[in-house]
């Protein structure tokens, strides 16, 4: 039997998010749910049976909830509200977003995303595992932009392997910085969309943001900073046990990677899963994994992680 359209209210800003520009939200709701979205003013009317109408509800509540905390809403954050809503799973609400920077806050979209800012929050040493584009590094870029903001670190330390990913790139011209930075191009671009280049520039100069290959950190002790391991999969246990040792007082560190993803000559010697295996569990270790439903970017990706998973999964291998 049908039933009337169900109207939810909403605040302006809200019913933007929701529309969309040139209503690319409200289509992408509705060949979701296959329901009919109107925005009538002041909120939004479903059209459709009882279970779709009140997935997409659930969808639009998420997506308001989201605008009225004065976030951004991308396609992606849409995709994101479409999932929870199928799934039936709680929405990662504002609790962790981190008041920073040129952006404003920046706030988990998936559930596994706030468990991992909680344990950002919580843990001295957190390991952020799983696939490409689920916010690893971003997060924890943001979380310790944020800690450096407030004074609560002296430091922000972010080191990656300088492995090259199946190709020979020869011998880069220029002095260190510049051999180094092409290495170091998605941090850039993280601190970047983060802080702004003007700050990230000043704060670069005087010392207080650093970004290096990890054999850049042997011998040093890191105190009041907050250290972030990237690419750690393409760490050699020998790194990754000098890395984890160079915690000194008052630092945190965030270690990030893909374990599918190895780019070491023997992938048995990476760092990254022996290292898990050894400290999950230990108190003030925390440790995240995220799946492809936590894929944030074109929603392509999540496919194609997907993809590889059943294969990899086919072939009997485990990660």
């Amino acid at each position: 039997m049908s039933r009337a359209p169900e109207f939810i209210a909403l605040s302006d800003a809200a019913l933007r998010a929701v529309a969309g520009v040139g209503s690319r939200h409200v289509a992408l709701i509705e060949d979701a749910f296959g329901v009919l979205v109107e925005t009538p003013g002041g909120g939004v009317s479903l059209s459709g049976d009882a279970r779709s109408r009140g997935q997409a509800k659930k969808a639009v509540q998420t997506i308001a909830e989201r605008a009225d905390q004065g976030l951004d809403i991308s396609e992606a954050d849409i995709r994101v509200a479409i999932g929870q809503a199928r799934s039936g799973g709680a929405p990662a609400g504002g609790a962790n977003a981190l008041p920073i920077g040129r952006r404003g806050q920046v706030a988990p979209k998936t559930a596994n995303q706030a468990k991992y800012l909680q344990a950002l929050a919580e843990c001295d040493l957190v390991f952020g595992l799983g696939p490409a584009g689920t916010g690893k590094t971003f997060l924890a870029v943001a979380h310790g932009a944020g800690m450096l903001l407030r004074g609560a670190v002296d430091r922000l330390v972010v080191a990656r392997p300088a492995v090259e990913a199946g190709e020979r790139l020869g011998f880069l011209p220029g002095d260190m910085n510049e051999k180094v930075d092409p290495y170091m191009a998605p941090v850039w671009e993280a601190l970047t969309d983060i802080l702004g280049a003007e700050q990230l520039r000043r704060r670069r100069e005087k010392g207080e943001i650093e970004v290096a290959p990890i054999a850049f950190l042997r011998g040093r002790t890191l105190s009041h900073a907050f250290v972030i391991v990237d690419e750690a999969q393409n760490a050699s246990r020998a790194q990754m046990k000098m890395v984890l040792t160079r915690l000194g007082e008052g630092a945190r560190m965030a270690v990030t990677g893909d374990p599918t993803q190895i780019d070491l000559p023997n992938p048995g010697d990476s760092g990254l899963a022996h290292a898990v295996g050894l400290l999950e569990g230990v108190k003030g270790i925390g440790v995240t994994r995220f799946e492809a439903e936590d894929v944030v970017r074109h929603p392509l990706v999540e496919r194609i992680v997907r993809a590889y998973d059943a294969d990899a999964a086919k072939r009997g291998r485990t990660v």
